[in-house]
């Protein structure tokens, strides 16, 4: 056995047998692969070639380096200080991290404290609470509080309407406890995320005068007590893209700036009365980019209405994506948010909500809640994301997608400023007419699977359990739409369901699948993940042969529709005879899996009726599937 030097490792380089690479290199090379592949693209055109487009009109290259990027943004300073971008707080090390805050809207009173209290035992710092029609009753919310330390506990509100009633009552807590306000809490007041979600447009101003009040009593006699929140939640749960988040937040906080300074408090102290909520979701870097984003542009408006210092510090509150969460196999839900969180933390996000696993499917239990509070909890505590500030900082991807995020931003918020400012943009329609047309595009998106969703769309299973849920109370309606990454398909699956559930069996499909396992496994795994993801339960009897054998196969199998599974070799062997075979049998509907090239009118001449591949439209496909066999809508 060779035993190592006892010395330190001094100008040891893994690559200094390999030749230096450099640009130029790089590209010739994968101009190299991409002709193997058929695509003869120039070398100076390789980065185009593989770059992705997402959102807002935004494109992902392949390669983020100095050399390769010759637009990369200017350096964006320092954490603590303008633009923001790299933090809004300087402090770093054991002293830095996230306010736990848990969301808590379970109606009855000392539920919702029974709940409260073991949050706050079991790592939460500081608590989210609904309260009115959506939440706790406001005559409950002092006992839902009872035995709250608040004066270490920070309480943030969200009131709708009832915002000055459950006011009153958090201050007279206040008052008879003796006791200040834990820095970091907020009264919630939200005119015009209540007017997004409700569609009262003509109630703003009169809630846009309670604020005011709320925010100068704040101000005034009660430090470290915000009163206003601007929630982007309503946008982002209506399909909004990231920048258009990002534009209407802008818009809803210069519109609360102008409210506020006119009301006479000073640019400084209106800036001090303000917190921002935003969603994190499952693309952790969209996420990362988004919150560094928000700061950045928040301190030009700041700027630009002569605010200096650290007052334009934007104050952030990052929940995990409701959009994201699905009700079918939710458990997936814990890794979403968990990324989303992560994404949150490193973006530099104040506070960090991680909705429960089971937040789409009604009131969370106490598993479900302490799984969420840990999550943050780990990453904090045992994966020490809070000990480096803007630890994405200098990635010259997460820099440039900060800075195009920031720009695609700057412009909604120019053209909602244009149209009168964000009530106005609201009342006219402009704001939902936007952001459902971005939503369209990525429901196409969802539909053809190329934006997958795991349990859902992609690898779904028929015979998970079914979990149960008390229903949550009904959020305001009114306004913008909500959304979910799932409808499509959920809707689908509630329909096979419901079949079940009227005393019949599951829609099947017969999977005829042709040849050795190295000719069909890949097509047959294909089809009967597609058609699961519609609650239509796969047949594969990979054992047929012949014609004979597979409609033998199929009348067995209890099935109404059919589909060929295997190469394209044995396709043309066999496709004609399996298919009469199969509408023979009695198959209302003969698919084939792969596209059918020049064959494809011989194959419709035997029987196959419809093609299904990759990059089709899975809800179209599923949906007629199930008309055809008349399980109802």
């Amino acid at each position: 056995m060779t035993v190592l030097p006892d010395r330190p490792l001094e100008g040891f380089s893994l690559a200094a047998d390999f030749p230096e690479a450099d640009a130029g290199t790089w590209r010739r090379l994968v101009a190299g692969v991409l002709r193997k592949t058929g695509k003869d693209v120039p070398e100076d055109a390789v980065e185009d070639a593989l770059a992705t487009l997402v959102e807002d009109g935004l494109s992902v290259r392949p390669l983020h380096t100095g050399d390769l990027t010759d637009d990369t943004p200017d350096p964006t300073g320092f954490p603590g200080f303008a633009p923001f971008t790299r933090g809004g707080r300087p402090e770093g090390g054991a002293v830095a991290g996230w306010d736990v805050r848990q969301r808590h809207d379970r109606p009855d009173p000392a539920a919702a404290n029974e709940a409260v209290l073991a949050d706050l035992e079991h790592g939460v710092t500081s608590l989210w609470l609904s309260v009115g029609a959506s939440g706790i009753p406001v005559s409950g919310l002092a006992a839902a509080l009872d035995g709250v330390l608040l004066d270490l506990a920070p309480v943030v509100l969200d009131a709708g309407d009832d915002v000055e009633e459950a006011a009153a009552v958090l201050f007279g807590l206040y008052e008879r406890t003796g006791t200040a306000p834990a820095p970091g809490g907020n009264l919630g007041a939200d005119p015009f995320g209540q007017a997004a979600r409700t569609g009262a447009h003509d109630a703003v101003t009169d809630r846009l005068g309670v604020a005011v009040g709320l925010a100068r009593r704040c101000h005034e006699t009660v430090p470290g007590l915000r009163a206003l929140t601007v929630d982007a939640l309503p946008y982002h749960e209506a399909g909004a893209s990231a920048a258009q988040e990002l534009g209407c937040s802008l818009a809803t906080g210069v519109a609360l700036l102008r409210a506020l300074t006119d009301a006479g408090l000073g640019i400084e102290a209106a800036l001090g009365q303000l917190e921002f909520r935003y969603a994190a979701g499952a693309d952790q870097f969209l996420t990362i980019a988004k919150l560094r984003a928000a700061r950045r542009l928040w301190a030009r408006v700041a700027e630009a209405c002569g605010a200096g210092g650290t007052a334009g510090a934007q104050r952030q509150h990052a929940v995990t994506s409701p959009v994201m969460m699905t009700r079918r196999d939710p458990w997936v839900n814990m890794l979403r948010t968990t990324v989303a969180a992560l994404g949150a933390g490193v973006g530099g996000a104040d506070a960090v909500t991680v909705l429960p696993f089971d937040h789409a499917l009604g009131l969370p239990d106490a598993f479900a809640r302490r799984i969420a509070r840990n999550t943050s909890v780990i990453l904090l505590e045992e994966s020490h994301i809070g000990r480096v500030i803007d630890p994405a900082g200098g990635s010259w991807y997460v820099e440039r997608l900060t800075e195009d995020l920031a720009q695609r931003a700057w412009e909604w918020f120019q053209e909602l400023e244009r149209a009168g400012g964000q009530l106005a943009a609201l009342r006219s329609g402009l704001v939902e007419t936007r952001i459902g047309a971005v939503w369209e595009h990525r429901r196409g998106k969802l539909a053809t699977r190329r934006e997958p969703v795991t349990g859902v769309s992609e690898f779904p299973l028929l015979s998970e359990t079914p979990v149960k849920r008390d229903p949550a109370p009904e959020p305001p309606a009114g306004g913008l739409p909500r959304v979910r990454r799932d409808e499509a398909f959920e809707a689908l699956r509630t329909r096979s369901d419901a079949a079940v559930a009227a005393g019949g069996d599951r829609p099947r499909i017969f999977l005829a699948a042709l040849g050795p396992a190295s000719a069909h496994t890949a097509r047959a795994s294909f089809t009967a993940n597609l058609f699961a993801a519609g609650g239509i339960e796969p047949v594969h009897d990979p054992v047929t042969v012949d014609a004979g054998s597979v409609a033998a196969a199929f009348a067995a199998s209890g099935a109404e529709l059919a589909c060929i599974c295997s190469s394209d070799a044995l396709y043309a062997e066999q496709a004609e005879p399996v298919a009469g075979a199969l509408k023979a049998a009695g198959a209302r509907r003969v698919y084939l899996a792969g596209r059918p090239g020049e064959l494809r009118e011989t194959y419709e001449r035997a029987g196959v009726d419809e093609f299904v591949v990759a990059g089709g439209d899975a809800v179209a496909v599923l949906t007629r599937a199930l008309d055809l066999i008349g399980v109802a809508p």
